[in-house]
């Protein structure tokens, strides 16, 4: 099993021991490695720009107004932007390293090269896959058949969950919340087709022709499979999914990391439910000597075990056909990828055609084999001195971060005192693991996609469990160094960032400091910021779930963020549709942190020097610009629709408003006034950190 990076383990940029003391995260802030100032740029796409917006209105529009009216989003793609742009780059690069190795004769049987070559290979070789048919499945579709009773079924969930085989029960492996120096064994609700519970209960128009287009999707992959009874099985999946949907918890639910902790003795669990057989799940999933497990939604397990009870054993294998297919569609045969494509792709998110095999290949290579690429990329594409400037932007954050709690004028010097303490024991990784993923024992044939997608499961789930009982890994990424994007682990206490990210428009050697403030700097602060925001404010410097605040603090807390919740509630996406401010909230802290944090920092980089004046723009000016550019995205309005109904992140343009229109650095450096579209007043801007 794939190591999970959901909000139970991190949080990411998008939809992821060090100092001890205090005073070590106040000294003066060094100056970045010295660059030839004539030299520099502003890293401002000027051309991206449309001034006919007023900047005191929409300072998103104003920096990024241009490129939105004169970029169309091609057809293979949902999203194109700054993100985006740099994962194009990202899978060239790839791209060019697999061709390589594919072009390659004789490579040596079982090395890392052969590996990549022949997964790459396997994916690609459709002549094969549409021979194969659905043979490749076939030995779990017999299995399910032969199913005799839900002992057994409940057996089945258990041992292919590792082959990959999603089920009700989502089992993981990570880092007790409550005890950082052990890892412990996790359930989280799964078993849905859609994408999240309201899906199945809306009543609104769009999401009655989804469920439409879910049912007759199951009936055209049975047919084109050859499976019986096509249209019988998709209204007994649905109905069977409705019925768990209806325990699901909400995305909001949860993100709340203290009521998802709740541990039981696995003798004890059948107080949730004793109608599914546990010890045959746990023994199937090679855990039966563990004697706890954290159940993250316990109401959805108790619901879920009333279904695994009511509905029939016919039905619970009816389902479980269907999700295998489904798991392995787009590694069959042409047809298969095609159906699965039309319905996930293009009818949920609006992909209007697939993108070209070469990059689908490029994403199973990465999935598979991500480190074994990501050796090669580093040496190519990051280079030393990035890692060193990028590390040295770090320490400059961490000071920064450092003196404004100090400065905080709402909080008590105790909590001030524990927020220091975490702080200061921050671990940032940059670039690349200093230890690298073993792939030794994973089995890979050019002949054989599906095959090597099971083996590869089953490798990574084994390695899971292998941690039980063992020291924590901190050396381990969730991240392959080729992944645009960067994470907070609350658990290990670690801030990561990825290789890839770490390029124009976020990181610009070239670029005068402002704009890499403005950028990598708010993207450091925002990871930073996520161990202090309203899930991350309850860990401590060692990654434990304990309250280190005072009572009133927290209070306090809770005021601040309540007002930033309200603030994105009222920003509309579409005239049906506005951001969610309590999904969005923990990300939307993170943005807030981070750019003013970033904005702390450069000010102290100067070290009482005024910025140069670059194309007329002032330092501050630059900075604020760099800010906006980073969030530059356009995106095909089903999947927008898709990311405010489950994604915690806010859409791009408002994650640059709603920062900004809190900062009154921002208003000085652009004259905001009362009666400018961005104007909040004084007394209602909200300042966490």
């Amino acid at each position: 099993m794939k190591l999970m990076l959901t909000s139970a383990v991190c949080s990411s940029l998008l939809l992821i021991s060090g100092c001890n003391t205090a005073e070590q995260t106040t000294t003066k802030t060094s100056e970045a490695p010295a660059l030839q100032k004539s030299a520099l740029t502003t890293g401002i796409s000027l051309a991206n720009m449309d001034k006919s917006v007023r900047p005191q209105d929409n300072f998103y529009r104003y920096i990024n107004g241009g490129w939105l009216k004169n970029t169309t989003i091609p057809g293979d793609k949902t999203a194109v932007g700054s993100f985006y742009d740099l994962r194009d780059t990202a899978d060239d690069n790839v791209k060019a390293i697999i061709e390589e190795l594919a072009a390659t004769k004789n490579l040596k049987e079982g090395s890392d090269e052969q590996k990549v070559a022949d997964l790459f290979r396997s994916y690609i070789d459709t002549e094969t896959r549409d021979s194969l048919g659905i043979k490749p499945i076939q030995g779990i579709l017999d299995t399910i058949a032969a199913i005799k009773n839900k002992d057994e079924l409940a057996t089945f969930f258990g041992e292919y969950q590792a082959s990959g085989i999603s089920s009700p029960l989502a089992f993981y492996i990570s880092v007790d919340a409550k005890d950082s120096s052990r890892y412990a064994t996790h359930i989280w609700q799964s078993g849905l087709g859609l994408p999240d519970k309201d899906y199945y209960f809306n009543d609104a128009e769009r999401f009655v022709k989804l469920r439409e287009g879910y049912i007759k999707h199951i009936e055209n992959m049975y047919n084109l499979a050859g499976l019986e009874n096509g249209s019988e099985a998709a209204q007994t999946i649905m109905a069977l999914e409705t019925k768990l949907a209806d325990y699901h918890w909400t995305r909001v639910e949860s993100r709340d990391s203290a009521k998802r902790y709740n541990k039981f003795a696995v003798a004890d669990l059948n107080t949730l439910t004793d109608t599914f057989n546990w010890n045959a799940f746990l023994t199937a999933q090679g855990v039966e000597k563990q004697k706890d497990i954290i159940i993250n939604q316990p109401s959805f397990v108790k619901g879920f075990g009333e279904t695994f009870a009511q509905v029939s054993l016919e039905d619970w294998k009816t389902y479980q056909t269907f999700h295998t297919l489904s798991t392995f569609a787009g590694s069959l045969t042409t047809a298969l990828d095609k159906e699965n494509f039309d319905f996930f792709s293009k009818q949920l998110s609006g992909r209007e055609e697939q993108r070209p095999m070469w990059k689908r290949g490029v994403a199973v290579v990465n999935s598979n084999l991500g480190e074994v690429i990501g050796k090669v990329y580093v040496k190519r594409h990051f280079k030393p001195e990035a890692k060193s400037r990028m590390s040295q932007l770090v320490e400059n954050l961490r000071s920064a971060y450092g003196e404004s709690i100090n400065e905080l004028d709402w909080m008590s010097e105790d909590t001030k005192k524990a927020a220091q303490v975490k702080l200061a024991a921050f671990t940032p990784k940059i670039g690349y693991p200093d230890k690298w993923e073993d792939y030794s024992a994973l089995e890979i044939n050019a002949d054989d996609l599906v095959g090597n997608r099971i083996r590869s499961n089953k490798v990574s789930h084994q390695k899971q469990i292998e941690k039980l009982g063992g020291p924590i890994r901190d050396w381990e990424w969730g991240m392959t160094p080729q992944t645009v994007n960067a994470y907070y682990n609350p658990t290990v206490n670690e801030i990561v960032f990825p290789a890839a990210i770490l390029q124009p428009p976020f990181f610009n050697m070239a670029a005068d400091d402002a704009v890499n403030y403005g950028g990598i700097g708010a993207v450091i602060g925002h990871e930073m910021g996520h161990g202090f925001d309203d899930q991350g404010s309850r860990y401590d410097a060692e990654g434990n779930m304990r309250n280190w605040w005072t009572e009133s603090d927290l209070a306090e807390f809770g005021k601040r963020t309540e007002v930033l919740v309200e603030q994105y509630n009222n920003y509309q996406v579409f005239d049906d549709l506005n951001v969610n401010g309590e999904l969005t909230l923990g990300e939307n802290i993170g943005d807030l942190s981070g750019v003013t944090i970033a904005y702390k920092a450069y000010k102290a980089s100067l070290n009482g020097k005024e910025a140069p004046v670059i194309d007329g723009l002032t330092g501050d000016q630059r900075f604020f610009m760099g800010y906006a550019q980073i969030w530059r995205s356009k995106m095909v309005e089903k999947t927008m629709r898709n990311r405010v109904a489950t994604d915690p992140h806010s859409p791009g343009e408002f994650r640059a408003l709603g920062s900004l229109s809190n900062m009154p650095e921002f208003y000085e450096a652009f004259g905001l006034k009362e009666g400018d579209a961005m104007y909040i007043a004084p007394e209602k801007r909200v300042k966490i950190w």
